[in-house]
């Protein structure tokens, strides 16, 4: 039972907000839960952006606060140095996520990303508070986080560190959800799960739900999109200035094949990141893309490339492009087979198209 003092008509917006997400086809377990577990109370506030481009704080008692917090939209959360670092995910794609990872009472389930706390507060009103372990990076969320679910009357589990390491001593976990994209799926989890346990993760653009076996797992990616905030991590800047120095060659790749085929790109490119330039008139250009390792391309509108680094982004464009010449790929044709060796992507069956993940480098 939540000990919460609704103020205003938060309730009914919780009502609405619920009756929303159950005509848009969620069962009623979770949207029970989201009449249940306040919004506001775990989003005080958030971000919005002003036509300048700068974060302006949206507080309780503005205008337009609580159409907001109980909208099924995404709410910036956490602003550095400019940057948006955390946020509430819209609750459509939550309870998504939440009905894919099948998660029962009386099953013990670990998240990685806690963030501001309410997706902890919906599981710990399903399956209880010594069934939920949450972990976030950022000391600053989990202490507000935690305070907040305790006022909302849940004290699921919740620790600052590295979430990909999991939590060996709250182990074995039924079930895995991160609410952060990763490049792969964290090693420590297979050993921390139990029998048939499931993971759903963020995985480039997509969303994988994924059956685990001992020290191997196996699934495909749902249909829907994703755009998670990556795990916090040290990456390479992308190196423009010395792709003059490198070769030209003539290309296929379009300025526009990046854009199209952005979940495959996410897939063969883990943590990848483009932007593009226009002339004067506002026609595209160029287009550049970058990787964590530091490889970096620039392919242009004349049908050149220029590219650096350990990894040929321009081949790997191309190759892409020509696999789906005609129009961008279902999601859910796509799957994730994890073994001992290795973690390969795959489109249509594992034996097709394919793509080795980078192995995650954690903290223990």
């Amino acid at each position: 039972m939540t000990t919460t003092v609704d103020f205003g008509d938060t309730r009914a917006r919780r009502d609405a907000l619920a009756d929303r997400l159950a005509t848009a086809g969620h069962g009623r377990e979770w949207t029970e839960a989201v009449r249940a577990v306040p919004r506001h109370l775990f989003v005080p506030e958030f971000y919005e952006q002003d036509p300048a481009g700068h974060w302006r704080p949206v507080r309780s008692g503005d205008t337009g606060y609580l159409d907001g917090v109980y909208s099924d939209r995404a709410l910036t959360t956490q602003v550095t140095e400019g940057l948006p670092t955390s946020s509430s995910s819209e609750p459509d794609l939550m309870l998504t996520m939440l009905e894919a990872l099948d998660l029962e009472a009386g099953q013990r389930v670990y998240e990685c990303g806690l963030g501001t706390g309410w997706n902890a507060g919906l599981m710990t009103h399903r399956v209880g508070d010594q069934n939920v372990t949450s972990v976030d990076i950022d000391a600053d969320l989990t202490g507000p986080a935690t305070r907040r679910l305790a006022r909302a009357g849940y004290r699921p589990h919740v620790r600052t560190g590295d979430g990909v390491v999991g939590a060996p001593d709250r182990a074995p976990f039924d079930r895995f959800i991160a609410t952060c994209g990763l490049q792969s799926i964290p090693r420590p989890w297979l050993a921390q799960a139990a029998r048939d346990a499931v993971v759903v993760a963020p995985i480039g653009w997509g969303l994988v739900q994924l059956t685990v076996h001992g020290d191997e797992a196996h699934g495909r990616f749902l249909p829907q999109g994703a755009h998670f905030m990556a795990r916090r991590s040290t990456a390479a800047k992308p190196r423009f200035d010395e792709l003059n120095d490198a070769p030209t060659r003539r290309t296929t790749v379009t300025v526009e094949a990046v854009e199209r085929l952005e979940f495959p790109l996410s897939l063969a490119l883990p943590g990848h990141q483009w932007c593009t330039w226009s002339d004067g008139e506002g026609t595209l250009s160029a287009v550049g893309i970058w990787t964590p390792d530091g490889s970096t391309a620039i392919a242009r509108a004349d049908g050149t490339v220029r590219q650096i680094g350990p990894r040929r982004l321009g081949d790997t464009v191309g190759e892409l492009q020509h696999a789906f010449s005609s129009s961008a790929p279902n999601r859910a044709d796509f799957g994730l087979t994890v073994t001992p060796e290795q973690q390969r992507v795959w489109w249509g069956d594992p034996g097709h198209l394919g793509w080795d993940l980078p192995e995650l480098v954690f903290t223990p």
